[in-house]
């Protein structure tokens, strides 16, 4: 017999008939953490464009490739995709206040942000905790968004925890109680 985890929480009681409404389904889905990234690219003029975005995801480790999702209506995806290229900037635990910045500041993103140059050209924010400059590879539209599947070709990161997206809120990586006992912290 395989061993049993009980996480303490109250599971799922049923599984609702009918359609799934977005509403449900973003209610459903933000009880799946993720982190959270910084997209980047620059447009035509080489104006620095970003975008927050928590649907990134690693694809393969040879080559090594990731996808991002974003929404269709934006210009920053306009940009990746007529560009070819884009950055990746994870941002660590407690970078909170430059995720809402990128996700909902019309005005100068980048204002007073250290820029890094990629291999590829993209703006790189030197105050994240990873920073990956990436090339497109192909795209496919899913309802409302875009997905760019791209390859890796510079990446670098640093120490620190990241920052975490949980049913609407930014938050902190914890490691588990029974993580820290098996590590004899």
């Amino acid at each position: 017999m395989g061993q049993r985890f009980d996480s303490g929480h109250r599971g799922v009681d049923a599984v609702a008939p009918g359609p799934v409404g977005g509403e449900t389904f973003r209610h459903v889905i933000g009880h799946f953490a993720s982190g959270v990234a910084v997209v980047t690219g620059r447009d035509d003029a080489g104006v620095p464009v970003g975008v927050t975005a928590s649907a990134v995801a690693s694809v393969s480790l040879e080559p090594p490739m990731l996808l991002v999702c974003l929404n269709s209506r934006l210009y920053t995806c306009d940009v990746l995709a007529e560009t070819g290229h884009f950055g990746v900037n994870i941002l660590a635990s407690g970078q909170d206040a430059l995720a809402r910045r990128f996700a909902y500041d019309p005005g100068d993103r980048f204002a007073g942000l250290r820029i890094l140059p990629g291999r590829l050209g993209s703006p790189l924010l030197d105050a994240a905790l990873a920073r990956l400059d990436c090339r497109v590879v192909s795209t496919a539209e899913g309802g409302t968004h875009r997905v760019f599947f791209a390859e890796v070709v510079q990446a670098a990161a640093g120490e620190g925890a990241p920052l975490t997206y949980y049913r609407g809120r930014f938050g902190a990586f914890e490691e588990s109680a029974g993580r820290r006992a098996s590590r004899g912290a």
